[in-house]
């Protein structure tokens, strides 16, 4: 019985250490080249009731519930929304907003699991083209470690960042 229970205790101590050693930080960035100026792209972005029309997670759940508050758009545009399990229940609100520069969100998480994660779009002008990088930043606290071992989130968020620029890119070029 013994070896048993020290195999088990060894189990865990390497579960625990392999969960220790996850980074404490995480990012997330995409980007695209889209055939429009920034000052095309950016309204799309700053204002939070567009998104619809261009969300990949819009798309995931059609039937979400969203809210907005606060400003009409730019710093300080809040949307609350509420829908099923691919996307969940939260918050963002546009903390910075430089037109056609960039746009800055605090990202705020409460199902299925509770996280505040910095996001931004910043777009850049290349001739007729304009590359929007979209990145999300924050803490891999311990659940975050924990759900990184199983699912990862590079992926599974690049992902859906590829979708929604690419709905973006669709938007735009018209």
């Amino acid at each position: 019985m013994l070896p048993i229970l020290l195999a088990l205790a060894f189990i865990v101590l390497l579960i625990l250490v392999v969960i220790a050693g996850q980074p404490d930080e995480f990012t997330v960035t995409r980007s695209a080249t889209i055939a429009a100026p920034p000052e095309t792209i950016f309204p799309h972005v700053n204002d939070l009731h567009q998104w619809e029309a261009w969300s990949p997670w819009a798309k995931l759940d059609p039937n979400a519930k969203s809210t907005f508050s606060g400003a009409a758009a730019g710093t300080g545009a809040v949307m609350a929304w509420e829908g099923n399990n691919k996307v969940g229940t939260g918050k963002m609100t546009i903390t910075a907003s430089q037109p056609g520069e960039s746009v800055r969100f605090r990202l705020e998480f409460q199902k299925p699991m509770q996280a505040t994660n910095t996001a931004e779009f910043t777009f850049r002008s290349e001739g007729k083209q304009t590359l929007v990088t979209w990145s999300m930043q924050g803490q891999s606290k311990l659940m975050g470690k924990i759900f990184g071992l199983f699912m990862n989130c590079e992926k599974m968020c690049g992902g859906q960042f590829e979708k929604g620029l690419a709905s973006l890119k669709t938007l735009t070029e018209k």
